[in-house]
């Protein structure tokens, strides 16, 4: 599969279950700018994002989508901090994919960074 492809696979919807607890799930709806990362309008997504996090930091959620942004954008150093970010929070939800799969956020932040190449081109060095 190759990083584009990937990366749009792995697009967080607006779907989130938090895992407070083994018995108790949650499940609620974020505003983390799929439509816009869906659409190819990474420019409004990563502005809408930026200013989202301002509120909520540790958002896996919205950390994900906008580490994706940064990378449409051509800017993938920036899109590896935000994926381990998002892998590093507090916070962990399980994420309704773009493919409608369901996964760990600390995962799906993981795959994101993969996706990058950045422990390949760490091997190489």
């Amino acid at each position: 599969m190759t990083t584009l492809a990937l990366l749009a696979a792995m697009l967080v919807a607006q779907s989130a279950t938090s895992l407070p607890g083994p018995d108790i799930e949650l499940t609620e709806q974020k505003a983390a700018s799929y439509e816009a990362l869906a659409g190819g309008d990474a420019e409004r997504a990563k502005a809408d994002l930026e200013a989202r996090l301002l509120q909520e930091p540790e958002d896996p959620a919205l950390l994900i989508n906008l580490a994706a942004a940064y990378a449409r954008l051509g800017r993938p150093d920036q899109a590896a901090m935000t994926y381990q970010a998002a892998a590093d929070s507090k916070s962990r939800y399980r994420l309704e994919l773009a493919d409608g799969r369901w996964m760990d956020s600390r995962r799906v932040a993981r795959k994101g960074l993969d996706s990058l190449g950045f422990a390949t081109r760490l091997a190489r060095r």
